[in-house]
Protein backbone atom coordinates (compact mmCIF):
# COMPACT_ATOMS: atom_id res chain seq x y z
CA UNK A 1 0.00 0.00 0.00
CA UNK A 2 1.37 3.41 -0.96
CA UNK A 3 1.85 6.21 1.56
CA UNK A 4 -0.82 8.26 -0.20
CA UNK A 5 -3.45 5.52 0.04
CA UNK A 6 -2.56 4.84 3.67
CA UNK A 7 -2.79 8.54 4.48
CA UNK A 8 -6.17 8.94 2.81
CA UNK A 9 -7.51 5.84 4.57
CA UNK A 10 -6.33 7.24 7.89
CA UNK A 11 -8.17 10.51 7.25
CA UNK A 12 -11.32 8.61 6.21
CA UNK A 13 -11.19 6.47 9.37
CA UNK A 14 -10.79 9.58 11.48
CA UNK A 15 -13.81 11.26 9.87
CA UNK A 16 -15.94 8.14 10.39
CA UNK A 17 -14.94 7.91 14.06
CA UNK A 18 -15.78 11.55 14.66
CA UNK A 19 -19.09 11.25 12.81
CA UNK A 20 -20.09 8.23 14.89
CA UNK A 21 -19.81 10.09 18.21
CA UNK A 22 -20.82 13.59 17.04
CA UNK A 23 -24.52 13.40 17.86
CA UNK A 24 -24.50 11.34 21.09
CA UNK A 25 -21.53 13.14 22.64
CA UNK A 26 -22.68 16.62 21.60
CA UNK A 27 -26.19 16.06 22.97
CA UNK A 28 -24.81 14.49 26.15
CA UNK A 29 -22.63 17.54 26.84
CA UNK A 30 -25.65 19.79 26.31
CA UNK A 31 -27.58 17.77 28.91
CA UNK A 32 -24.65 17.98 31.34
CA UNK A 33 -24.64 21.78 31.29
CA UNK A 34 -28.42 22.30 31.20
CA UNK A 35 -29.57 19.64 33.68
CA UNK A 36 -30.90 20.72 37.08
CA UNK A 37 -29.92 17.67 39.13
CA UNK A 38 -26.56 17.08 40.81
CA UNK A 39 -24.76 13.78 41.25
CA UNK A 40 -24.04 12.59 44.77
CA UNK A 41 -20.29 12.93 44.31
CA UNK A 42 -20.81 16.48 43.02
CA UNK A 43 -22.80 17.40 46.12
CA UNK A 44 -19.92 16.15 48.26
CA UNK A 45 -17.52 18.39 46.32
CA UNK A 46 -19.83 21.38 46.72
CA UNK A 47 -20.21 20.76 50.44
CA UNK A 48 -16.46 20.45 50.99
CA UNK A 49 -15.72 23.58 48.95
CA UNK A 50 -18.55 25.66 50.38
CA UNK A 51 -20.31 26.15 47.04
CA UNK A 52 -24.06 26.61 46.74
CA UNK A 53 -24.87 24.74 43.52
CA UNK A 54 -28.32 26.30 43.27
CA UNK A 55 -26.97 29.85 43.07
CA UNK A 56 -26.14 31.66 39.84
CA UNK A 57 -23.47 34.26 39.12
CA UNK A 58 -23.36 37.57 37.31
CA UNK A 59 -20.86 37.93 34.45
CA UNK A 60 -18.41 39.78 36.70
CA UNK A 61 -18.71 37.19 39.46
CA UNK A 62 -18.26 34.37 36.93
CA UNK A 63 -15.16 36.10 35.52
CA UNK A 64 -13.71 36.73 38.99
CA UNK A 65 -14.22 33.05 39.83
CA UNK A 66 -12.34 31.98 36.69
CA UNK A 67 -9.47 34.41 37.28
CA UNK A 68 -9.24 33.69 40.99
CA UNK A 69 -9.31 29.93 40.47
CA UNK A 70 -6.60 30.18 37.82
CA UNK A 71 -4.29 32.34 39.94
CA UNK A 72 -4.67 30.09 42.99
CA UNK A 73 -3.99 27.06 40.78
CA UNK A 74 -0.75 28.68 39.57
CA UNK A 75 0.44 29.22 43.15
CA UNK A 76 -0.42 25.63 44.17
CA UNK A 77 1.29 24.12 41.13
CA UNK A 78 4.37 26.27 41.67
CA UNK A 79 4.56 24.94 45.23
CA UNK A 80 4.47 21.36 43.96
CA UNK A 81 7.19 21.99 41.37
CA UNK A 82 9.45 23.94 43.73
CA UNK A 83 9.10 21.40 46.53
CA UNK A 84 9.28 18.28 44.38
CA UNK A 85 12.30 16.90 46.28
CA UNK A 86 10.12 16.45 49.38
CA UNK A 87 7.36 14.56 47.55
CA UNK A 88 7.04 10.78 47.31
CA UNK A 89 8.04 9.16 44.01
CA UNK A 90 10.23 12.13 43.16
CA UNK A 91 12.79 9.81 41.52
CA UNK A 92 15.50 11.66 43.51
CA UNK A 93 14.96 14.77 41.40
CA UNK A 94 15.18 18.25 42.87
CA UNK A 95 12.67 21.04 42.50
CA UNK A 96 12.51 23.42 39.56
CA UNK A 97 14.08 26.84 39.79
CA UNK A 98 11.77 29.80 40.41
CA UNK A 99 11.31 31.15 36.88
CA UNK A 100 10.92 27.73 35.27
CA UNK A 101 8.35 26.74 37.91
CA UNK A 102 6.43 29.97 37.21
CA UNK A 103 6.54 29.37 33.46
CA UNK A 104 5.45 25.75 33.83
CA UNK A 105 2.67 26.51 36.31
CA UNK A 106 1.24 29.27 34.14
CA UNK A 107 1.60 27.02 31.11
CA UNK A 108 -0.44 24.13 32.51
CA UNK A 109 -3.07 26.26 34.25
CA UNK A 110 -3.73 28.18 31.01
CA UNK A 111 -4.10 24.97 28.98
CA UNK A 112 -0.92 25.85 27.05
CA UNK A 113 1.48 23.16 28.31
CA UNK A 114 4.54 24.95 26.98
CA UNK A 115 7.52 22.94 28.26
CA UNK A 116 11.02 24.39 28.58
CA UNK A 117 12.26 21.23 30.32
CA UNK A 118 12.55 17.51 29.63
CA UNK A 119 9.79 15.69 31.51
CA UNK A 120 11.64 12.46 32.17
CA UNK A 121 14.76 14.23 33.46
CA UNK A 122 13.05 16.98 35.50
CA UNK A 123 9.86 15.70 37.13
CA UNK A 124 8.97 12.78 39.38
CA UNK A 125 5.78 10.79 39.22
CA UNK A 126 3.93 12.72 41.94
CA UNK A 127 4.59 16.10 40.32
CA UNK A 128 3.44 14.71 36.99
CA UNK A 129 0.23 13.26 38.44
CA UNK A 130 -0.79 15.59 41.30
CA UNK A 131 0.51 18.69 39.56
CA UNK A 132 0.42 18.55 35.78
CA UNK A 133 -2.27 15.91 35.15
CA UNK A 134 -4.70 17.59 37.57
CA UNK A 135 -4.33 20.89 35.72
CA UNK A 136 -4.85 19.07 32.43
CA UNK A 137 -8.36 18.26 33.65
CA UNK A 138 -9.13 21.57 35.31
CA UNK A 139 -7.83 23.88 32.56
CA UNK A 140 -9.88 22.02 29.98
CA UNK A 141 -12.97 22.19 32.19
CA UNK A 142 -12.48 25.96 32.57
CA UNK A 143 -12.46 26.42 28.79
CA UNK A 144 -15.66 24.40 28.41
CA UNK A 145 -17.34 26.39 31.19
CA UNK A 146 -16.55 29.71 29.49
CA UNK A 147 -17.87 28.43 26.16
CA UNK A 148 -21.11 27.31 27.80
CA UNK A 149 -21.45 30.69 29.55
CA UNK A 150 -21.23 32.46 26.18
CA UNK A 151 -23.86 30.15 24.69
CA UNK A 152 -26.13 30.97 27.65
CA UNK A 153 -25.63 34.63 26.80
CA UNK A 154 -27.25 34.00 23.42
CA UNK A 155 -29.98 31.77 24.86
CA UNK A 156 -31.10 33.82 27.88
CA UNK A 157 -33.18 36.98 27.71
CA UNK A 158 -33.43 39.81 30.25
CA UNK A 159 -31.05 37.92 32.52
CA UNK A 160 -28.22 39.25 34.65
CA UNK A 161 -26.73 35.81 35.31
CA UNK A 162 -24.66 33.31 33.33
CA UNK A 163 -24.82 30.26 35.58
CA UNK A 164 -22.46 28.99 38.26
CA UNK A 165 -18.79 28.62 37.31
CA UNK A 166 -18.10 26.10 40.07
CA UNK A 167 -20.97 23.87 38.97
CA UNK A 168 -19.86 24.07 35.34
CA UNK A 169 -16.26 23.28 36.37
CA UNK A 170 -17.24 20.25 38.45
CA UNK A 171 -19.67 18.87 35.89
CA UNK A 172 -17.23 19.25 33.02
CA UNK A 173 -14.53 17.47 34.99
CA UNK A 174 -16.52 14.63 36.55
CA UNK A 175 -19.14 13.93 33.90
CA UNK A 176 -17.21 14.53 30.67
CA UNK A 177 -13.43 14.65 30.99
CA UNK A 178 -12.83 12.05 33.69
CA UNK A 179 -14.83 9.13 32.19
CA UNK A 180 -13.59 9.85 28.66
CA UNK A 181 -9.97 10.10 29.85
CA UNK A 182 -10.32 6.82 31.75
CA UNK A 183 -11.55 5.05 28.64
CA UNK A 184 -8.85 6.71 26.55
CA UNK A 185 -6.13 5.63 29.00
CA UNK A 186 -7.30 2.01 28.88
CA UNK A 187 -7.27 2.04 25.06
CA UNK A 188 -3.79 3.60 25.01
CA UNK A 189 -2.49 0.98 27.42
CA UNK A 190 -3.99 -1.71 25.20
CA UNK A 191 -2.08 -0.14 22.32
CA UNK A 192 1.23 -0.34 24.17
CA UNK A 193 1.54 3.02 26.00
CA UNK A 194 3.45 2.66 29.27
CA UNK A 195 1.66 2.79 32.65
CA UNK A 196 3.99 1.97 35.56
CA UNK A 197 5.35 3.55 38.72
CA UNK A 198 8.98 2.52 38.31
CA UNK A 199 11.93 2.98 35.99
CA UNK A 200 13.44 -0.11 34.38
CA UNK A 201 17.11 -1.06 34.09
CA UNK A 202 17.93 -3.02 30.94
CA UNK A 203 21.11 -4.59 29.63
CA UNK A 204 22.21 -3.35 26.22
CA UNK A 205 23.79 -5.44 23.45
CA UNK A 206 27.12 -3.94 24.43
CA UNK A 207 26.74 -5.32 27.95
CA UNK A 208 26.02 -2.00 29.68
CA UNK A 209 23.07 -1.14 31.91
CA UNK A 210 20.60 1.46 30.68
CA UNK A 211 17.78 3.02 32.70
CA UNK A 212 14.50 3.33 30.80
CA UNK A 213 12.15 5.89 32.34
CA UNK A 214 8.69 4.56 33.06
CA UNK A 215 5.78 6.16 34.81
CA UNK A 216 2.01 6.75 34.65
CA UNK A 217 2.21 7.73 31.00
CA UNK A 218 -1.07 6.41 29.57
CA UNK A 219 -3.22 8.13 32.20
CA UNK A 220 -1.55 11.47 31.54
CA UNK A 221 -1.43 10.94 27.79
CA UNK A 222 -5.19 10.45 27.60
CA UNK A 223 -6.11 13.78 29.20
CA UNK A 224 -3.16 15.45 27.47
CA UNK A 225 -4.84 15.01 24.11
CA UNK A 226 -8.49 14.84 25.21
CA UNK A 227 -8.27 18.19 27.01
CA UNK A 228 -6.22 19.74 24.17
CA UNK A 229 -3.40 20.29 26.66
CA UNK A 230 -0.37 18.83 24.88
CA UNK A 231 2.35 18.59 27.54
CA UNK A 232 4.24 15.34 27.13
CA UNK A 233 5.41 13.00 29.87
CA UNK A 234 8.63 12.67 27.87
CA UNK A 235 10.65 15.39 26.20
CA UNK A 236 9.94 13.92 22.76
CA UNK A 237 6.20 14.14 23.45
CA UNK A 238 4.09 11.93 21.17
CA UNK A 239 7.13 11.06 19.08
CA UNK A 240 8.39 8.95 22.00
CA UNK A 241 7.55 5.24 21.57
CA UNK A 242 6.43 4.96 25.21
CA UNK A 243 3.84 7.71 24.63
CA UNK A 244 2.80 6.84 21.09
CA UNK A 245 4.13 3.46 20.00
CA UNK A 246 2.33 2.76 16.71
CA UNK A 247 -0.08 3.92 14.03
CA UNK A 248 -3.15 2.81 16.02
CA UNK A 249 -2.28 4.87 19.10
CA UNK A 250 -1.36 7.76 16.80
CA UNK A 251 -4.82 7.72 15.21
CA UNK A 252 -6.43 7.40 18.64
CA UNK A 253 -4.56 10.44 19.90
CA UNK A 254 -5.62 12.50 16.88
CA UNK A 255 -9.22 11.40 17.45
CA UNK A 256 -9.08 12.36 21.13
CA UNK A 257 -7.73 15.82 20.26
CA UNK A 258 -10.69 16.45 17.94
CA UNK A 259 -13.60 14.67 19.58
CA UNK A 260 -14.68 17.29 22.15
CA UNK A 261 -14.02 20.45 20.07
CA UNK A 262 -15.88 18.96 17.10
CA UNK A 263 -18.77 17.64 19.20
CA UNK A 264 -19.16 20.98 20.98
CA UNK A 265 -20.58 22.39 17.75
CA UNK A 266 -23.46 19.92 18.20
CA UNK A 267 -23.73 21.07 21.83
CA UNK A 268 -23.93 24.64 20.56
CA UNK A 269 -26.79 23.84 18.19
CA UNK A 270 -28.65 21.81 20.80
CA UNK A 271 -28.44 24.51 23.49
CA UNK A 272 -29.50 27.19 20.97
CA UNK A 273 -32.45 25.07 19.87
CA UNK A 274 -31.25 25.28 16.26
CA UNK A 275 -28.88 22.52 15.30
CA UNK A 276 -28.31 24.00 11.86
CA UNK A 277 -26.32 26.76 13.57
CA UNK A 278 -24.00 24.15 15.01
CA UNK A 279 -23.59 22.54 11.61
CA UNK A 280 -22.78 25.93 10.08
CA UNK A 281 -20.02 26.51 12.63
CA UNK A 282 -18.75 22.99 12.00
CA UNK A 283 -18.77 23.70 8.26
CA UNK A 284 -16.59 26.77 8.68
CA UNK A 285 -14.19 24.86 10.91
CA UNK A 286 -14.11 21.92 8.51
CA UNK A 287 -13.38 24.10 5.47
CA UNK A 288 -10.41 25.75 7.19
CA UNK A 289 -9.15 22.39 8.46
CA UNK A 290 -9.34 20.85 4.99
CA UNK A 291 -7.33 23.67 3.41
CA UNK A 292 -4.74 23.61 6.18
CA UNK A 293 -4.32 19.84 5.98
CA UNK A 294 -3.99 19.91 2.20
CA UNK A 295 -1.30 22.62 2.32
CA UNK A 296 0.75 21.02 5.11
CA UNK A 297 0.49 17.50 3.67
CA UNK A 298 1.46 18.66 0.19
CA UNK A 299 4.45 20.50 1.62
CA UNK A 300 5.66 17.58 3.71
CA UNK A 301 4.87 14.69 1.36
CA UNK A 302 5.76 16.46 -1.87
CA UNK A 303 9.56 16.26 -1.48
CA UNK A 304 10.03 19.58 -3.27
CA UNK A 305 13.28 20.72 -1.70
CA UNK A 306 16.66 19.53 -2.99
CA UNK A 307 17.39 17.64 0.24
CA UNK A 308 13.98 15.97 0.23
CA UNK A 309 14.32 14.94 -3.43
CA UNK A 310 17.75 13.49 -2.74
CA UNK A 311 16.45 11.50 0.23
CA UNK A 312 13.18 10.56 -1.47
CA UNK A 313 11.07 12.17 1.23
CA UNK A 314 11.04 15.10 3.68
CA UNK A 315 11.67 12.83 6.66
CA UNK A 316 13.96 15.02 8.77
CA UNK A 317 12.50 15.24 12.27
CA UNK A 318 9.80 12.64 11.56
CA UNK A 319 9.34 9.14 12.94
CA UNK A 320 9.58 6.39 10.35
CA UNK A 321 6.70 4.56 12.03
CA UNK A 322 4.42 7.50 11.15
CA UNK A 323 5.83 9.04 7.97
CA UNK A 324 4.91 12.32 6.28
CA UNK A 325 1.11 11.91 6.07
CA UNK A 326 0.58 11.04 9.72
CA UNK A 327 3.06 13.69 10.83
CA UNK A 328 1.29 16.34 8.76
CA UNK A 329 -2.16 15.29 10.04
CA UNK A 330 -0.98 15.24 13.66
CA UNK A 331 0.69 18.64 13.29
CA UNK A 332 -2.37 20.23 11.69
CA UNK A 333 -4.73 18.86 14.34
CA UNK A 334 -2.39 19.74 17.20
CA UNK A 335 -2.00 23.38 16.16
CA UNK A 336 -5.61 23.72 15.06
CA UNK A 337 -6.94 22.51 18.41
CA UNK A 338 -4.53 24.36 20.73
CA UNK A 339 -3.15 21.00 21.90
CA UNK A 340 0.51 21.54 21.03
CA UNK A 341 1.43 17.85 21.21
CA UNK A 342 3.82 16.70 18.49
CA UNK A 343 4.75 13.41 16.90
CA UNK A 344 7.38 15.10 14.72
CA UNK A 345 9.70 18.09 15.02
CA UNK A 346 7.83 21.11 13.68
CA UNK A 347 11.18 22.88 13.51
CA UNK A 348 12.16 20.40 10.78
CA UNK A 349 9.01 20.87 8.70
CA UNK A 350 9.47 22.47 5.31
CA UNK A 351 9.03 26.27 5.20
CA UNK A 352 5.50 25.90 3.85
CA UNK A 353 4.60 23.10 6.25
CA UNK A 354 6.03 24.95 9.23
CA UNK A 355 4.27 28.10 8.10
CA UNK A 356 1.04 26.11 7.88
CA UNK A 357 1.08 25.00 11.51
CA UNK A 358 2.07 28.54 12.50
CA UNK A 359 -0.89 30.02 10.62
CA UNK A 360 -3.24 27.56 12.35
CA UNK A 361 -2.35 29.22 15.65
CA UNK A 362 -2.45 32.73 14.22
CA UNK A 363 -6.03 32.24 13.05
CA UNK A 364 -6.96 31.91 16.72
CA UNK A 365 -6.96 28.10 16.88
CA UNK A 366 -10.56 27.78 15.80
CA UNK A 367 -10.02 24.86 13.42
CA UNK A 368 -11.71 23.46 15.51
CA UNK A 369 -9.90 25.08 18.44
CA UNK A 370 -9.24 24.00 21.99
CA UNK A 371 -11.76 22.42 24.34
CA UNK A 372 -14.23 25.27 24.81
CA UNK A 373 -11.94 27.98 23.49
CA UNK A 374 -12.59 26.93 19.89
CA UNK A 375 -16.32 27.55 20.25
CA UNK A 376 -16.08 30.94 21.88
CA UNK A 377 -13.26 31.91 19.50
CA UNK A 378 -15.25 31.20 16.36
CA UNK A 379 -18.39 32.83 17.80
CA UNK A 380 -16.33 35.99 18.27
CA UNK A 381 -15.37 35.85 14.60
CA UNK A 382 -19.01 35.21 13.68
CA UNK A 383 -19.88 38.48 15.43
CA UNK A 384 -17.21 40.23 13.34
CA UNK A 385 -18.73 38.66 10.22
CA UNK A 386 -22.29 39.82 10.96
CA UNK A 387 -20.96 43.27 11.87
CA UNK A 388 -19.28 43.56 8.46
CA UNK A 389 -22.42 42.26 6.75
CA UNK A 390 -24.50 44.82 8.64
CA UNK A 391 -22.22 47.63 7.50
CA UNK A 392 -22.61 46.53 3.89
CA UNK A 393 -26.41 46.66 3.94
CA UNK A 394 -26.86 49.50 6.44
CA UNK A 395 -28.61 47.36 9.06
CA UNK A 396 -27.93 46.81 12.77
CA UNK A 397 -26.08 43.49 12.94
CA UNK A 398 -27.69 40.55 14.70
CA UNK A 399 -26.40 37.11 15.63
CA UNK A 400 -28.58 34.32 16.97
CA UNK A 401 -31.36 36.74 17.82
CA UNK A 402 -29.22 39.27 19.69
CA UNK A 403 -28.28 42.75 18.46
CA UNK A 404 -24.60 43.53 18.13
CA UNK A 405 -24.10 47.12 19.21
CA UNK A 406 -21.22 49.36 20.26
CA UNK A 407 -20.85 47.65 23.64
CA UNK A 408 -20.61 44.19 22.14
CA UNK A 409 -18.19 45.31 19.43
CA UNK A 410 -15.96 46.94 22.05
CA UNK A 411 -15.53 43.59 23.78
CA UNK A 412 -15.01 41.85 20.43
CA UNK A 413 -12.43 44.41 19.26
CA UNK A 414 -10.44 44.09 22.48
CA UNK A 415 -10.62 40.29 22.19
CA UNK A 416 -9.31 40.28 18.62
CA UNK A 417 -6.48 42.70 19.49
CA UNK A 418 -5.23 40.94 22.62
CA UNK A 419 -3.47 37.92 21.17
CA UNK A 420 -1.87 39.63 18.14
CA UNK A 421 -0.54 42.35 20.44
CA UNK A 422 1.04 39.78 22.75
CA UNK A 423 2.52 37.86 19.81
CA UNK A 424 3.96 40.79 17.91
CA UNK A 425 5.17 42.81 20.90
CA UNK A 426 6.72 39.71 22.47
CA UNK A 427 8.44 38.72 19.24
CA UNK A 428 9.70 42.26 18.66
CA UNK A 429 11.08 42.56 22.19
CA UNK A 430 12.83 39.20 21.92
CA UNK A 431 14.37 39.98 18.53
CA UNK A 432 15.61 43.34 19.86
CA UNK A 433 17.35 41.59 22.76
CA UNK A 434 21.05 41.17 22.12
CA UNK A 435 21.21 37.62 23.51
CA UNK A 436 18.39 36.22 21.37
CA UNK A 437 20.58 35.24 18.38
CA UNK A 438 22.52 32.95 20.73
CA UNK A 439 19.25 31.30 21.78
CA UNK A 440 18.18 30.64 18.19
CA UNK A 441 18.97 27.29 16.69
CA UNK A 442 19.17 28.80 13.23
CA UNK A 443 20.00 32.14 11.64
CA UNK A 444 18.00 34.12 9.10
CA UNK A 445 14.34 33.61 8.36
CA UNK A 446 14.11 30.29 10.15
CA UNK A 447 15.62 31.74 13.30
CA UNK A 448 13.05 34.54 13.22
CA UNK A 449 10.35 31.89 12.75
CA UNK A 450 11.53 30.12 15.90
CA UNK A 451 10.99 33.27 17.97
CA UNK A 452 7.70 34.15 16.24
CA UNK A 453 6.47 30.58 16.75
CA UNK A 454 7.30 30.67 20.47
CA UNK A 455 5.22 33.77 21.20
CA UNK A 456 2.44 32.71 18.84
CA UNK A 457 2.26 29.36 20.61
CA UNK A 458 2.36 30.94 24.07
CA UNK A 459 -0.18 33.72 23.51
CA UNK A 460 -2.59 31.35 21.74
CA UNK A 461 -2.20 28.75 24.51
CA UNK A 462 -0.94 26.06 22.14
CA UNK A 463 2.38 24.96 23.64
CA UNK A 464 4.16 23.46 20.64
CA UNK A 465 7.49 24.91 19.55
CA UNK A 466 10.11 25.15 16.87
CA UNK A 467 12.47 23.22 19.10
CA UNK A 468 15.66 24.82 17.82
CA UNK A 469 15.23 27.82 20.11
CA UNK A 470 16.47 27.69 23.72
CA UNK A 471 14.05 29.45 26.09
CA UNK A 472 15.52 28.67 29.51
CA UNK A 473 16.76 32.23 30.18
CA UNK A 474 14.86 34.41 32.67
CA UNK A 475 13.75 36.73 29.85
CA UNK A 476 12.00 33.99 27.87
CA UNK A 477 10.60 32.27 30.97
CA UNK A 478 8.99 35.48 32.23
CA UNK A 479 7.80 36.97 28.93
CA UNK A 480 6.35 33.70 27.68
CA UNK A 481 4.62 33.20 31.04
CA UNK A 482 3.07 36.67 30.68
CA UNK A 483 2.02 35.92 27.10
CA UNK A 484 0.37 32.68 28.18
CA UNK A 485 -1.38 34.19 31.21
CA UNK A 486 -2.68 37.32 29.47
CA UNK A 487 -3.49 35.37 26.29
CA UNK A 488 -5.74 33.12 28.36
CA UNK A 489 -7.38 35.31 31.00
CA UNK A 490 -7.93 38.58 29.13
CA UNK A 491 -9.93 36.96 26.30
CA UNK A 492 -11.91 34.88 28.82
CA UNK A 493 -12.90 37.96 30.81
CA UNK A 494 -13.94 39.77 27.62
CA UNK A 495 -15.98 36.76 26.47
CA UNK A 496 -17.83 36.62 29.79
CA UNK A 497 -18.56 40.35 29.74
CA UNK A 498 -19.82 39.94 26.16
CA UNK A 499 -22.01 37.03 27.27
CA UNK A 500 -23.47 39.17 30.03
CA UNK A 501 -24.31 41.99 27.64
CA UNK A 502 -26.07 39.52 25.34
CA UNK A 503 -28.02 37.85 28.15
CA UNK A 504 -29.46 41.22 29.17
CA UNK A 505 -31.16 41.68 25.79
CA UNK A 506 -34.47 40.41 24.53
CA UNK A 507 -34.64 38.23 21.46
CA UNK A 508 -34.93 40.08 18.17
CA UNK A 509 -37.71 38.56 16.03
CA UNK A 510 -36.53 37.07 12.75
CA UNK A 511 -37.58 39.20 9.78
CA UNK A 512 -37.01 39.38 6.04
CA UNK A 513 -33.91 41.49 6.65
CA UNK A 514 -32.29 39.07 9.11
CA UNK A 515 -29.07 37.54 7.82
CA UNK A 516 -29.41 33.73 7.92
CA UNK A 517 -26.37 32.51 9.81
CA UNK A 518 -27.00 28.81 9.23
CA UNK A 519 -26.62 28.80 5.43
CA UNK A 520 -23.58 28.29 3.17
CA UNK A 521 -23.41 32.00 2.26
CA UNK A 522 -22.70 32.98 5.87
CA UNK A 523 -20.28 30.09 6.28
CA UNK A 524 -18.33 31.41 3.29
CA UNK A 525 -18.41 34.94 4.74
CA UNK A 526 -17.17 33.67 8.12
CA UNK A 527 -14.29 31.75 6.52
CA UNK A 528 -13.33 34.80 4.47
CA UNK A 529 -13.38 37.09 7.52
CA UNK A 530 -11.19 34.68 9.49
CA UNK A 531 -8.63 34.41 6.68
CA UNK A 532 -8.57 38.13 5.89
CA UNK A 533 -8.31 39.13 9.53
CA UNK A 534 -5.46 36.70 10.15
CA UNK A 535 -3.70 37.67 6.95
CA UNK A 536 -3.84 41.40 7.55
CA UNK A 537 -2.64 40.96 11.12
CA UNK A 538 0.25 38.58 10.63
CA UNK A 539 1.36 38.80 7.00
CA UNK A 540 4.27 41.22 7.71
CA UNK A 541 5.62 38.89 10.39
CA UNK A 542 5.11 35.81 8.22
CA UNK A 543 6.92 37.50 5.34
CA UNK A 544 10.03 37.78 7.52
CA UNK A 545 9.90 34.15 8.54
CA UNK A 546 8.29 31.22 6.68
CA UNK A 547 7.58 33.15 3.47
CA UNK A 548 11.14 34.50 3.20
CA UNK A 549 12.53 31.04 3.94
CA UNK A 550 10.30 29.40 1.33
CA UNK A 551 11.25 31.92 -1.34
CA UNK A 552 14.93 31.55 -0.52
Amino acid sequence: MSDTVAGLLQIAALVLLLASVYVPLGDYMARVYTGASHLRVERVVYRLSGVNPESSQSPKAYALSVVGFSLVSIVVLMGILLGQAHLPMSRDLGGMDLWMSLNTAVSFVTNTNWQSYGGESTLGFTAQMAGLAVQNFLSAAVGMAVAVALIRGFVRTRSSELGNFWVDLVRGTLRILLPMALLGAVLLMAGGVVQTFTDSTMSTLAGHDQVLTGGPVASQEAIKVLGTNGGGFFNANSAHPFENPNAVTNLLQIFLMLVIPISLTRTLGTMLGNRRQGLAVLGAMGALMAVSLAVITAAEAGARSQAARAAGAAMEGKETRFGEWSSALFGMVSTGTSTGAVNAAHDSFTPVGGGGVLVNMMLGEITPGGVGSGIYGILIMAIVAVFIAGLMVGRTPELLGKKIGARQMTYVALYTLTTPTLVLVGTGAAIALGSTPDAMGNAGGHGFSEVLYAYTSGANNNGSAFGGITVTSAFFQITLALAMLLGRLVPIVLVLLLAGSLAEQTKVPTSAGTLPTHKPLFVALLVAVILIFGGLTYFPALSLGPIAEALA
